[in-house]
């Protein structure tokens, strides 16, 4: 069974303004996609954050797929 993003991803006003962090970390979901946009694959992400999962990098992918799912998006 696939495992819900729910789970990786929490949201708390007191760590780093209550933008999505993986959970247990200070790690955002931003800027784990930042990483991603800028040629970093998911092993390079893992090798320089080790407190980091595989699991952990998919879920901040499926979060933002989501979350752009339910926003307008303008031209």
């Amino acid at each position: 069974m696939e495992e819900d993003w729910r789970s990786r991803i929490i949201v708390d006003p007191k760590v780093l303004v209550g933008k999505p962090i993986i959970k247990g970390t200070r790690i955002a979901v931003e800027f784990i996609l930042e990483l991603l946009a800028n040629d970093w694959t998911v092993e390079d992400i893992l090798r320089n954050y080790p407190q980091l999962k595989r699991e952990d990098v998919l879920a901040a992918l499926k979060y933002a797929t989501e979350v752009l799912k339910e926003e307008r998006v303008y031209p």
